[in-house]
């Protein structure tokens, strides 16, 4: 899709419900990680796995970063976690965990919202708005090549790896 770019997070305004799918331009960002800032253009021309996850050091969360980890060399793609923590709490996380990639500072929860990773969840019988775990495979043009949502945490790296292989065939 040459001459597309990403749209920006930048005015979207996306009600509860939003989803992505595969072939929509993937929103771009700019946000404070664990390196610094995390820009989506400044990724252009790469693979990239956008993964969204609650929270640093819970046990779902934990599980699914590490297998995100441990599957690098599979994957073979630039792996970006997020999640509404603050950039000091990544950093523990990643130290903790010797994680190769950056975990973005979601705080207000603006991508989450553009990614529609964030809606109505239900837990224990109680309704509320939270983030949804979800991961998003973004082609070198800045597309959505893969937009997965409600993801379970044990076994998603290879879940991921087996999708991105399928996808550069």
């Amino acid at each position: 899709m040459q001459g597309v770019t990403p749209l920006s997070l930048q005015g979207l305004h996306y009600g509860m419900g939003h989803r992505l799918a595969p072939g929509d331009l993937a929103p771009s960002f700019k946000k404070p990680s664990t390196d610094g800032t995390t820009d989506l253009d400044a990724l252009r021309g790469q693979w990239v796995v956008l993964y969204f996850y609650p929270r640093d050091f819970t046990p779902g969360c934990t599980v699914e970063t590490c297998d995100f980890r441990d599957l690098r060399q599979e994957i073979d793609a630039t792996v970006v976690g997020v999640s509404p923590d603050p950039v000091e709490s990544h950093e523990k996380f990643r130290t903790e965990h010797g994680l190769p990639f950056p975990l973005i500072s979601d705080g207000d929860n603006t991508l989450a919202k553009a990614y529609g990773a964030w809606g109505e969840k239900k837990n224990y019988g109680r309704t509320y708005e939270g983030l949804i775990r979800s991961t998003f495979i973004i082609d070198p043009e800045g597309c959505i090549a893969e937009a997965m949502y409600n993801v379970k945490a044990a076994g998603h790296g290879a879940r991921v790896s087996n999708r991105l292989a399928a996808l550069r065939v």
